[in-house]
């Protein structure tokens, strides 16, 4: 019995109806190296998708694999009640003077990240005397993660649906991006709309809200929705207004994916610097995509208001693997390389704008393709929206993409690129091409599409 066959009998994959693995069966990686994985035939497939948003620097990245070497060599994990370690207090202190935000709290996924940001935001109020500030906002289309807690503030139907009796659901307001406008309204009009909507909503129930949770400017699960940068200063405006938190999901945008380091940073106020959220929810590139990590900062404020001599006004959330030595050194090693510079003189930023304006170049004959029907680049993201009605494209596109030596997931009928960074030019050809052969083929095998033959493009190597 071969990998993928075992893999079917003994593991339950994530976001899967396995029954579809009965005809395709999961692809079983033995090797990876950089922005390539390599599978049990040999095959070399580019993680054209970073492994779900969370690889950084390619698979196999030393700096990372020897810090973590040498942190194994010393101290593997430990508590953190009560006792503490050099790797996660350096990696706080670092990540607080990045972000002007302090007191991480750890856990190991994005998920447990939005949990603890909204257990400690209503807590806090619940500390300072109010505790009828217990409700939460998120966005149309937001996702941020999928326990109990953090499904109560995303807005997937299909997750919401399913698991609706346990949920306690939060409002859900419009979300700023542009495709969602209506009928002749512009983009400034809609963004107008949505910041509007939420100023109406804060001044009839702020008394009753906690927090509002967003991913600034890119939301993923929405299709890679992209949002002008003054909904976040809207936002930090409107809650100061109504004493809000704000609590934003860098979990997925963090860590340079939409140009800068953190996607709020792009929000500049009135005083002409960068306004700041109340909590930033990391993880994902946050170790790399290498070992499993998430952090929440705060203000000293939210901080304070736990301050007291009684267990109860604590904040009581735990985790056995919270600052987890390995992955603090992990994310350490993540953090040098941003600060790191090569010969030319350029930081990990400045060399993925270059590499942007390379991709953009090649991608051109796809954004022209007349089945798109929009297109858009923020950083290291990249989207397509296709006209098609095939409720199957997405998975279609995704088997056919393997075969073709690419991952990629689209997302409904959204196809997306969000490589690792160090994809070399002949790299970002064979994605550029393949991007585009995949699409005339699976288009062309659409229910009902007249017959054609689509060749691979010049390069693409098929799997």
């Amino acid at each position: 019995m071969n990998w993928a066959e075992r893999s079917r009998q003994a593991v339950w994959h994530p976001c899967t109806q396995m029954k579809g693995h009965e005809l395709a069966p999961p692809r079983a990686i033995v090797a990876a190296d950089g922005p390539w994985l390599i599978d049990d035939q040999g095959h070399r497939i580019l993680d054209a998708v970073s492994s779900w948003w969370v690889n950084l620097f390619g698979h196999n990245f030393a700096p990372i694999r020897e810090a973590i070497t040498d942190q194994l060599q010393r101290v593997d994990h430990i508590m953190l009640a009560g006792l503490t370690h050099p790797p996660v207090v350096e990696l706080s202190e670092r990540l607080a003077a990045l972000t002007g935000l302090g007191h991480a709290f750890y856990a190991s996924d994005g998920a447990s990240a939005t949990e603890i940001a909204l257990k400690m935001s209503a807590h806090s109020w619940r500390n300072l005397g109010r505790p009828g500030k217990h409700r939460f906002i998120g966005l149309q289309g937001g996702y941020h993660g999928e326990t109990v807690g953090a499904l109560s503030v995303t807005d997937i139907p299909l997750f919401r649906e399913s698991y609706a009796p346990l949920l306690r659901l939060s409002a859900t307001l419009p979300s700023p991006d542009p495709r969602q406008a209506a009928p002749g309204v512009s983009a400034e009009q809609h963004l107008q709309h949505c910041i509007d909507a939420l100023a109406a909503w804060l001044a009839q129930h702020h008394a009753e809200t906690a927090a509002i949770i967003l991913e600034p400017l890119v939301q993923g699960a929405a299709g890679m929705a992209m949002h002008d940068p003054a909904y976040l200063v809207a936002v930090r405006r409107l809650c100061d207004q109504y004493q809000v938190h704000w609590i934003a999901d860098e979990i997925a945008v963090g860590f340079g994916r939409t140009g800068t380091l953190f996607a709020h940073q792009q929000a500049v106020g009135d005083d002409g610097q960068p306004v700041r959220p109340d909590f930033i929810c990391l993880s994902k590139g946050l170790t790399g995509g290498v070992l499993p990590l998430s952090a929440v900062l705060t203000t000293d404020a939210v901080y304070q208001a736990f301050w007291d001599d009684r267990v109860a006004h604590g904040f009581l959330h735990s985790h056995s693997y919270t600052g987890n030595p390995l992955a603090c050194r992990a994310a350490l090693a993540v953090l040098d390389t941003f600060a790191a510079r090569d010969a030319q003189g350029r930081d990990v930023l400045a060399r993925n704008r270059e590499a942007a304006e390379r991709f953009n170049a090649l991608v051109q004959p796809l954004n022209r393709h007349p089945r798109v029907r929009a297109h858009r680049h923020l950083g290291m993201i990249w989207a397509w929206d296709i006209d098609t009605q095939d409720p199957g494209f997405a998975a279609r596109y995704h088997r056919a993409a393997l075969q073709a030596g690419l991952l990629l997931r689209p997302i409904g009928h959204t196809l997306y690129v969000m490589p690792p960074y160090v994809l070399t030019e002949a790299d970002q050809r064979h994605l550029a091409d393949g991007l585009l052969a995949v699409l005339n083929l699976v288009l062309g095998d659409e229910p009902g599409a007249p017959p054609q033959t689509a060749q691979p493009a010049d390069g693409l190597r098929m799997a």
